[in-house]
């Protein structure tokens, strides 16, 4: 009997802690999503820097897209806080969007 409790709390703890590895795909997905935005905010600066306005608000809108992408990701995986830490992304594309006059 004490030997059935132990296999049973060993499966409930391997399963446990195989759950994260089945979502890994999902976020991982998010966080590719989070590094296209990175790159698209340097593409972003380097269009400004040169002085294309209309290339500027273009890879702004395409930061908003990966943006909702990476929210969604995330929300699907149940990685909350990092969908929550992305509204401070939004807010700053706003604001970039705002500086650059993109409308």
């Amino acid at each position: 009997m004490r030997n059935l409790l132990h296999a049973k709390l060993a499966a409930i703890l391997i399963l446990s802690a195989a759950s994260p590895a089945f979502a890994l795909p999902t976020c991982g997905e998010g966080q590719r999503k989070l590094e296209e935005v990175s790159a698209l905010r340097f593409q972003a600066r380097q269009e400004s820097r040169i002085g294309d306005r209309d290339r500027v608000c273009d890879t702004l809108d395409e930061i908003g897209d990966r943006v909702g992408d990476a929210r969604d990701e995330f929300e699907d995986c149940g990685a909350t806080m990092a969908a929550i830490d992305l509204r401070s992304e939004s807010r700053a594309l706003r604001a970039a969007k705002a500086v650059n006059r993109c409308n």
